[in-house]
């Protein structure tokens, strides 16, 4: 017997009866042999993990914009925290601890350089808009590995996908990333917070700290135990009302007192016009797009949408060495 058909029978003995299993996957845009070791989950997992997208994520901004100093986040370390979070509820709950993880490695793929200061800019100057998570998607399934994806399985897709507050995952698997994203961002976001000395732990509302905790690992722990308990032997994924309530006026007090002042946003205008003149200049002069983003225009996407991919996929440093490049004067040598 082949390896994966051994660890698809054990998904099937061992698993929740509302796990997804890999061998009941709707499967890929494109068929495959299946592999002989790895089951199609684990598969699209170790995809994402080898994909130049998510390597880029070590230089991209979570929340401050080019700190100094070696600990504040960035969109790597919060990719991995959200990974470590989901695989520890999925696998107390009996679900699919692959599609878990993969979904979560992959659900901020698509995601701009500087943070959401970028995907709000390319939103605006973009004719089609610009969504992280579409783009997310829109990486594996046409960019990476030149313009051809990494035919994911439907499920996994579903989960990058649907990772935002307003989506409905159609796995339980994908909505435990997405419950995930939101205790890992809100818990490092107020460590990266206090850490640029914006405010200390004993300054955060009572109201909510009462419920969530009193300091990082308290809330990551009474978080997570939460939704396990309150999600055993369900066929969805629940936390209890007060510490849900409580995650949520947290999250709009952060809103207000990290992400909107004026710490984390004072280069948020520069990084904002730096975008701008990028994408001009690219829609301008399309012979300047690496080749892999040229034969896209040639094979009939649009001139705007390949521009924004370009620019999309760069990484904070990388971005500012174009505009260097592009904009700003060298010294003459002889």
């Amino acid at each position: 017997m082949i390896v994966r058909q051994r660890l698809e029978e054990l998904e099937e003995k061992h698993l929740s009866p509302f796990a997804a299993r890999s061998s009941r996957s709707r499967g890929r845009d494109f068929e495959e042999e299946p592999c002989d070791i790895r089951p199609d989950y684990q598969r699209d997992r170790d995809r994402i993990l080898h994909s130049k997208a998510f390597r880029r994520l070590k230089h991209k901004t979570q929340v401050f914009l080019a700190p100094e100093g070696d600990h504040y986040r960035t969109r790597l370390t919060h990719t991995l925290e959200v990974s470590q979070i989901a695989r520890t509820i999925a696998k107390s709950l009996g679900l699919n601890e692959d599609l878990a993880e993969a979904a979560a490695l992959g659900h901020d793929l698509g995601h701009t350089p500087f943070g959401h200061s970028g995907e709000y800019i390319l939103n605006e100057i973009c004719p089609e808009g610009f969504a992280h998570y579409e783009q997310s998607v829109r990486v594996v399934e046409r960019l990476e590995k030149n313009g051809k994806g990494l035919n994911l399985t439907w499920e996994v897709r579903d989960g990058i996908r649907n990772h935002r507050t307003s989506g409905k995952p159609s796995t339980l698997e994908g909505a435990v990333v997405r419950l995930s994203d939101k205790i890992a961002y809100i818990n490092h976001d107020i460590d990266d917070a206090i850490r640029a000395r914006l405010f200390v732990e004993g300054e955060l509302p009572a109201r909510y700290t009462d419920v969530l905790g009193h300091s990082v690992r308290e809330r990551l722990n009474l978080m997570i135990h939460d939704i396990i308990e309150n999600s055993m032997g369900k066929p969805g994924i629940y936390m209890s009302p007060g510490m849900e309530e409580a995650m949520k006026g947290l999250r709009s007090w952060m809103f207000d007192h990290v992400y909107c002042s004026k710490v984390p946003k004072a280069e948020e205008t520069k990084a904002q016009q730096l975008i701008i003149f990028l994408y001009e200049f690219y829609g301008k002069h399309t012979e300047k797009l690496p080749e892999e983003f040229r034969i896209m225009i040639e094979q009939g996407e649009k001139k705007e949408r390949v521009v924004c991919d370009y620019i999309a996929g760069m990484s904070d440093r990388f971005a500012i060495d174009r505009f260097e490049e592009l904009f700003v004067p060298r010294a003459w040598k002889i």
